[in-house]
């Protein structure tokens, strides 16, 4: 039976926040909140989310970080603090809009990093925590990624795939990203301190071809002690492993809630 979605408008003290969720027949459990990258916004998980709540069980909810898709701008540049802002000012909102006691965390890429974030402020709030293709720390392949990409977007009518999805912001959506994470003053970030707080059970996924970051990534991230952690290592699946490999990553979360997060 497929899902119901609906969509939401959350207001917040910088602007309203665009939401979407999808709920299946009977859902039970946490549900399932998910942070987008770098580029991204609700539409760009496509029917990720669906088949997430179909697979799972459960609610899922995402949304569009301020300045993304179809939420308000972001004021100003980006905030170099904005991983873990993101997770002190608008994961209680979501938290209070939806109604929900406890959820499970699921982030891609630097989602994942807020992710681990929310876990980290949380604790109370995350019954468990999926990452998925996350950066730990600023890597050389990481900027070496971002910098390829750069170049890529330069080019004649490239801008426009971000514009469809994030229309006159998508200028200010690139160089948030290109930006921020080439920046000599963002070059020490690291989840370290965050990770040492996490006390639910965490899912690192990533791809072995992943052009935005090495396994070293799951492996810090899988570190964390007095916690259950599974790392899982995708073979010919780079940076998007919910699209490269959907079946795949719908099985590894589905397996890793009922064992670490009831059924």
């Amino acid at each position: 039976m497929p899902s119901v979605s609906r969509e939401s408008w959350i207001d917040s003290a910088r602007g309203q926040l665009f939401a979407q969720d999808w709920a299946p027949a009977g859902a039970s459990g946490a549900p399932i909140l998910l942070l987008h990258d770098s580029l991204g916004c609700v539409a760009l998980w496509r029917d990720f989310p669906e088949h997430l709540a179909r697979t799972t069980g459960r609610q899922v909810i995402a949304y569009d970080r301020l300045g993304f898709g179809r939420s308000a701008r972001y004021p100003g540049t980006l905030r170099l603090d904005f991983i873990g802002d993101e997770a002190q000012t608008n994961f209680p909102l979501l938290q209070r809009h939806f109604g929900f006691e406890r959820c499970v965390v699921f982030g891609h890429s630097v989602g994942g990093a807020m992710a681990v974030a929310c876990a980290a402020q949380h604790p109370q709030a995350c019954a468990a925590l999926v990452t998925e293709a996350a950066q730990a720390f600023v890597e050389h392949r990481t900027r070496d990624g971002i910098r390829a990409a750069e170049q890529e977007f330069a080019g004649a009518g490239q801008l426009e795939r971000l514009q469809k999805y994030h229309g006159d912001k998508a200028f200010w959506v690139l160089r948030a990203w290109v930006d921020t994470w080439l920046s000599d003053d963002f070059s020490d970030w690291n989840l370290d301190a965050e990770l040492a707080l996490v006390r639910c059970p965490l899912l690192s996924l990533h791809g072995e071809q992943d052009e935005y970051g090495s396994t070293t990534h799951p492996e810090r991230l899988t570190a964390v002690p007095d916690v259950p952690t599974v790392l899982k290592l995708l073979p010919d699946c780079g940076h998007v492993p919910h699209r490269q490999q959907q079946a795949t990553v719908l099985a590894a979360v589905d397996d890793f809630l009922r064992r670490f997060a009831g059924a």
